[in-house]
């Protein structure tokens, strides 16, 4: 049963109207309202191979762990600011260290930069030493799409891999051919499927719409390491997520996806004011701990 939050949520939603808003707007409105941080975060600025970064360090850390985190926007939108509360509530939860990732953004830095700069910070960790099999790449939104992009990407150059990768509501088919991107038009709260060409031409031209490393649905999708997906039933970007899920499980990836009845895009962001948002965090703790336990 959906919590009495729940309503309030998707109806503020519904009501802001984001897709009326320019570019400029866009990203201006993203910048504002995040939240507080759980207590006790602490923020480290690095520069990660080029790539502005910076590790979020939750009050109580495991210390073994590390999660690249990637962050949505459709690929034009957001920054580190933006993406700061989301990767602070990853690593409260989890007790993982949490690098932020400012990949450039579109249209100004199209495809492939932010692709590069996720690898790039993704071989920085590694090069600073920390081992791959206890990393996680994780994202939400197009940020999750970018996550499991680069995986194929990091497999194709034969980098050592990472341990998971968690996507969240992620946006994998940029050329939008699920079917719920229309039938979820009523239910869908936040993104406009009459937007989604415009956004995905500020990131990559009509013909790479289906690359792999741009909507990684088309991609080959064996020898991936265990991934983690969640989405709402209702989301217009809920097939992106069920159908690379089940094309990762026939080509014999470990995959667990969660679909969250009634939920708006990236519910998590909501954590500490909505119940299915703080389901959801203790729902990824749980399976990272499985999958990567704390030493």
């Amino acid at each position: 049963m959906s919590s009495a939050e729940l309503e309030v949520v998707n109806e503020l939603l519904r009501a802001a109207d984001f897709a009326a808003l320019t570019l400029d707007q866009q990203r201006s409105a993203v910048e504002t309202d995040l939240g507080a941080l759980p207590d006790g975060t602490t923020i480290d600025p690095v520069d990660a191979g080029g790539v502005p970064s910076e590790w979020v360090i939750p009050r109580s850390t495991e210390g073994s762990r590390t999660i690249i985190a990637l962050r949505g926007g459709g690929y034009c939108l957001g920054s580190l600011t933006s993406n700061r509360r989301f990767c602070a509530l990853l690593a409260d939860v989890t007790g993982a260290r949490v690098m932020n990732v400012g990949y450039r953004n579109a249209p100004e830095h199209p495809f492939p930069a932010a692709l590069d700069d996720a690898l790039t910070a993704y071989r920085w960790v590694v090069h600073e030493g920390t081992e791959p099999a206890t990393i996680v790449l994780a994202g939400n939104s197009a940020g999750g799409g970018l996550a499991l992009a680069a995986l194929l990407a990091l497999r194709d150059a034969g980098d050592r891999p990472p341990a998971a990768a968690i996507a969240i509501s992620p946006w994998t088919d940029l050329a939008g051919t699920g079917a719920s991107r229309w039938s979820n038009a009523t239910t869908e709260v936040m993104l406009d499927p009459l937007e989604l060409p415009a956004t995905a031409a500020l990131y990559v031209g009509d013909e790479l719409l289906r690359d792999p490393y741009v909507s990684p649905l088309y991609g080959a999708l064996h020898d991936l390491p265990p991934l983690l997906l969640h989405v709402g039933d209702g989301e217009i970007l809920r097939d992106d997520a069920t159908r690379f899920a089940a094309r990762a499980q026939d080509a014999g990836v470990d995959v667990t996806i969660d679909v969250v009845a009634g939920v708006p895009h990236v519910w998590h962001l909501f954590a500490g004011a909505l119940s299915e948002a703080d389901d959801a965090l203790l729902a990824l703790a749980v399976w990272l701990d499985e999958k990567i336990p704390p030493r």
